[in-house]
Order: C-alpha cells, then structure tokens, then sequence
C-alpha cells in the first residue's frame, strides 16, 4: 500500500480545531486525525475529522503514552505525521514533551525556555522592552502586595492573569477571562477573589486603553524551520466576545494592512529565532499613534481560520514547511475579507462604526466572508442545526453581557 505524504494530528476537539481541520480539507481534501479527552460539538458528525479520545489526555502521565502510540499505528499510512496544539495547555504538553516527540512527529514550536520567555506575561513585556515592541503601562501584582492601591496610573484598569494556563484550571464564581475595572473598590474585589482560589502567580495590572473592539488588532504569523517568516496576515477586530470567560477573544475580524506592523513583528520574530504559528494580540492608542501588545499566543488562535478565508491557508504553510522542505517568501495576506463568530445581523447590531458597517454589508453581499464552523462539504443535517444554535446563541449572550466600551 502506498503511503500518503502527510496525516494532520490535531490536539483538541474545539472550534480553533475545526479551524485547522477545515484548512487541511480544503487545501489537501484530506482528513485530521483529532485526539482528545472529550467531544466538544465542533468535532461532532465532521466528516472531515476522525476523533480518537483517550480519558485524561491533558495529563502528562497519558499525554506522551498516547501520542507515541497513536504514531505507530498512523505511521503505517503515512510518512509524516503533523502535530498541531488547539490549545494554550496542549501546546504547553507539546513543547514539554517536544524531544521525545520529535522522533515521531513533526513538531512546529519554539523550545520550553522560549515558551517560559514569552508565555507568561510579566515576562512577555520584559521581552518586548528588550526588542522595541510597545505595550501598555503595566504594573505587577503579587499575592503578597494584593493589598496595595497605589497604582501608577489611574482607572479605568484592566487586571488579568500572567499565568493563563494555571488560571484557565481555576474555577470560581464571576471568573472572567479579563477584567475591566473602573474603581479602588472593585479592585479590591477582583483581586482578592482571585487569591482566594488556587491560583496563585502574578496578576498583570495595565492602564485602559481608550477605544472600543475596531481599535483592536490581531496579527497572524507562520514561522518556519529556520525561523524565517513565510505568512503575516492582519485583522481589524469589528466586535469581541463578551462571554465572560471568552473576553479577548474575537467573533467579527476584517482584513487591514499595516506595513509598520509587519516590518517590525517580522524583525522580531526572527531575530527572537522562533519557530511555527504566532498570534498576537495588540490596541491602537490614538493618543500617541502606537500599536500596544497585549499578548502572543504560541499557537494558531481561536478566529486563525480568518488567515485561511483571506486566502492564505494555515495548512498550506505547515505542509510546505515541515513535508516538503521549501522555504517561502514572505506572503503577506492582502485581499479583502470578512471573518465571523456570530451571526451576521448580530456584529450589524452592535457595531457603532458606520462606515465599518457599510464594509460588512458589501463583502457579505460579494460573498467574501467566512465562517469557522460552516463548511459546504461536511454538511449534514445534525452538525448544521448545531452549528446554526450554537451561532444563534450569542444573540441572547450579547443581549445579556454586552457593554460598550469608550
């Protein structure tokens, strides 16, 4: 029997999962192999995917066995297996496990010291100092100077976790993915409530950004083996996630283009010698002209299939690099495109911009906009009718979470 070239390994079973799969679909019109430790609906009736889950998968005590043994049986219809992290905690496990895996997978991320560099946020800007990247003012709390209210600039303040993996584990009422925070008191609460669960690192304190979701960007970059940048693509956030524990993560992005931006992510990236997907997370400041970066993700992120919906497939850039050895030139995503997490009457609702508006009804009406979760050929009639609720759902979370901001 002749081998395939390649077989995707995704690890995960959510929407940036689908994501991923879908790309690897379109592009190769091959299937995913998806390994988890439960069925979340995005891999549900997919024919696009064939999930395997194993109890405790998240843990390092199953995590290598199974990924091992899951090479051997899958390296008998492939020559190469790709592993791709959906998540921040399996792309920790990767990076963690990334010398033993390697014998048996291709494995596209940075080295555990680069992860611990960049991964937690406190040391994340220490990096940024070091290469010219600018941030928001930011002061550091610690579990043992909770108590002190003198902060260096004033409210309204945004308070989130350095550690986020630890913090994505720690459960507790009115847990919030981020938070913003208007008064002493209410920092006083969040704080507090915080420690008072298991988590117990840092908390990154920073000054509000003025400007609502359209001042938001995400940039989207593809590093390859010899840590040369062959993607960039940049996205205009229209309307964020106002779930509570989803807060920073996107539901309606457009195509931008910033030549700034990539000249100067790009030096960064490869002067830093990294390695796979980055994404980062940054705010236009009008009140100094400044992009200010907030975080990198040292994977593809949730809203990533925008990258493949402009034109630019995520897979396209892995298979290249990691099955057939080529390096590309830098591409940098420039057709116009409009990305969704919600239903599209929706980002008309509480999108404010008119202007911005008048641009999402035009690339709806010419057909230039996409969905993670819709896919014309992995359409059944159950998958579709979740999908379609899950998407129509947010109509009652926006009607209960929504704030505007200034």
């Amino acid at each position: 029997m002749n081998k395939r070239d390649f077989i995707p390994v995704i690890l995960g079973t959510d929407t940036n999962m689908y994501g991923m799969a879908k790309s690897f679909h379109m592009q190769y019109g091959i299937k995913s192999v998806v390994i988890g430790k439960a069925c979340l609906f995005s891999a549900r009736n997919s024919n696009i995917i064939d999930v395997k889950l194993f109890d405790k998968f998240d843990t390092q005590e199953v995590f290598l066995k199974t990924l091992v043994g899951v090479s051997e049986e899958l390296s008998k219809e492939a020559e190469k297996l790709i592993l791709i992290a959906s998540s921040d905690n399996y792309a920790e496990l990767i990076i963690n496990n990334k010398h033993e895996l390697e014998k048996y997978y291709c494995v596209p991320y940075i080295s555990r010291d680069m992860m611990e560099r960049l991964i937690d946020k406190e040391s994340f800007y220490n990096v940024c100092e070091e290469y010219g990247l600018d941030y928001p003012k930011t002061y550091i709390c610690t579990k043992e100077t909770k108590n002190n209210l003198d902060l260096p600039f004033n409210y309204p303040i945004v308070v989130k976790p350095a550690d986020s993996v630890l913090y994505f584990e720690t459960h507790f009422e009115g847990k919030k993915k981020a938070y913003i925070i208007e008064s002493e008191e209410e920092y006083k609460n969040v704080v507090n409530t915080i420690y008072s669960t298991q988590y117990d690192k840092n908390l990154i304190v920073q000054e509000y950004i003025p400007g609502d979701d359209t001042s938001m960007r995400v940039l989207n970059c593809y590093v390859d083996k010899d840590s040369k940048v062959s993607m960039m693509c940049l996205g205009k956030v229209l309307l964020e996630d106002c779930t509570p524990t989803l807060i920073g993560n996107y539901v309606a992005i457009q195509n931008d283009y910033n030549e700034e931006i990539f000249e100067k992510y790009k030096a960064f990236l490869e002067k830093l010698g990294y390695r796979g997907f980055a994404n980062f997370d940054m705010k236009y400041d009008k009140r100094d002209n400044k992009y200010k970066v907030f975080e990198i993700n040292i994977r593809q992120g949730r809203s990533s299939f925008f990258v493949t919906g402009c034109g630019n497939n995520l897979a396209k850039y892995l298979v290249e690099d990691l099955v057939y050895g080529k390096n590309l030139p830098t591409e940098i995503a420039d057709k116009e495109h409009l990305w969704l997490g919600v239903p599209k009457k929706l980002v008309l609702k509480y999108l404010d911009d008119s202007r911005l508006k008048e641009d999402v009804n035009r690339l709806i009406s010419e057909n230039k906009y996409s969905f993670t979760l819709y896919y014309d050929k992995d359409s059944n009639l159950k998958r579709k009718l979740r999908v379609f609720s899950y998407y129509r759902g947010y109509n009652k979370t926006y009607k209960i979470h929504f704030k505007k901001k200034n």
